[in-house]
Parts: C-alpha cells; structure tokens; sequence
C-alpha cells in the first residue's frame, strides 16, 4: 500500500535541493533518504513537510521505510565524475534495492536520471552530443558506465516489473541551490522533453527547471514517457515558463 509522499533519491547535491525547494514550495509531502542529513539546509529540514532518513545504501530496512511511505520516486542519483569507484554502486540499487522495495509496497511510479551517454533508438545526431560523450567516456569512463548501466537496469522487463518507470537524460545543468538562485532559475524557460537533436533540444537545462520538471511530472503522472528515456533541456526558442 503506497503512502502520500514523495521520496528523492539524491537530495542532498545541488539538484536534489533544488528538487526539495521545489517539492516543498508546492506544498507536497516529501521524505529524503541520504546519507549526510547535515547537507540539507537548515531552512528545508525545518519544513514539516519534510522528512529526512538518514541510511546508506546498503541498509534496506531504513530505504524500506523511506519507499513504505511514498507514491512517486524521484531519483536523482549519479556519479561524482572526478571521483567515483568502480564498479558503480548505483545499477545495483535500483535493481537489487530500490525497484524490489517498490514492487513489495505498490509503488509503481519512478523517475531515475541518466545523461544523453545514454543513447535512445530515436535520438538523432548531434555533433556538439557526439563530443560531449566522448570527453566523458575518456575523462570519466566510470561515470559513463555508471549512466549507461542505469539505462540498462531500467531496459530490463523483469528488473522494472510491475514499474511505471522513466529515465530522463541530462545534459549540462547549471545553477544554484540557494534559495534565490532556485526561484531565478525555476522560471528559465520552458523544458523540452523528448529525443536528441529533435526541434527544440539545447545541451543546457537549470537545475531548478529540472526541478520544476519533475515535480511536474510526478504530479501530472507523466504517462506519455512511462517506459521511455526522454532527453530534457531548456527548450530552444521557449519562452519565459508558466509557473505552477
């Protein structure tokens, strides 16, 4: 039986404060799972609409209680490309922790994220993509791995049975998590959703728009990418966005 709130996975990098702020400032019950609660700014883990379970990755029972209580998953999870082992922890995850605890509960909705290393069958080219891969598989080959065995955790139909799940790829994704900085960039424009190199595709896209994105998403169900890996960037030629 699912709960009310929204779990984030990742909430204490940039992104994921983004993704607090945006949750809590929508008025959504949310729950963060994250190993260092003390990165989470005070003025966010003082909000009773949050709650923050402290746990690694390897401890099931508190993840447990984290997915118990949630009807959407919203992951932000991804390598650090200067530092980060090998093998990536991060498939694993999902495909021994994360979905199984979801399947156990009747939590089907989740949103996971990759990067555009990930390639999809209706990607077109782009040459400014091409070059972006390829300094990340030889600056950061264990970064790129990590992205390319999440998309594979996620392609697999046994691993995400019973799962309405999408991958979103990023590409470049700037901006602060400080609360100014989140309500700038909350309103950079409308986000494309789609394939690379489609009309409307940018390499860029702000952390708070993405933010803006998810919470969309999870609120509307996002059903059109339920099974897919769309790309997601500032969509070019988009104007100023509508603010929910």
């Amino acid at each position: 039986m699912t709960g009310p709130k929204i779990l984030v996975l990742g909430a204490t990098g940039p992104s994921g404060i983004c993704l607090l702020r945006e949750l809590l400032y929508r008025n959504h019950q949310t729950v963060a799972y994250v190993r260092n609660p003390t990165k989470i700014p005070a003025d966010l883990a003082a909000n009773p609409l949050l709650e923050v379970i402290q746990g690694q990755m390897d401890d099931t029972e508190k993840l447990e209680t984290a997915v118990a209580q949630s009807s959407t998953v919203l992951s932000l999870l991804g390598p650090n490309v200067m530092r980060f082992p090998e093998p990536s922890p991060f498939p694993g995850y999902y495909s021994a922790g994360v979905l199984p605890l979801m399947r156990k509960h009747g939590v089907r909705r989740i949103l996971a994220m990759s990067t555009i290393s990930l390639s999809d069958p209706q990607d077109g080219f782009s040459l400014l993509r091409w070059l972006m891969v390829q300094l990340v598989h030889l600056a950061a080959g264990a970064a790129y791995r990590t992205m390319l065995g999440i998309g594979a955790v996620f392609s697999d139909a046994e691993a995400t049975r019973d799962i309405d799940w999408t991958v979103y790829r990023i590409a470049f994704i700037p901006g602060g998590d400080d609360e100014a900085s989140w309500k700038k960039d909350r309103e950079d424009g409308e986000v494309f959703a789609g394939y690379v190199a489609q009309p409307g595709w940018r390499i860029l896209l702000r952390r708070a728009a993405m933010a803006r994105w998810l919470v969309d998403a999870a609120e509307s169900g996002a059903r059109e990418w339920v099974g897919k890996m769309p790309a997601i960037s500032k969509k070019a030629g988009g104007g100023h966005s509508k603010t929910s």
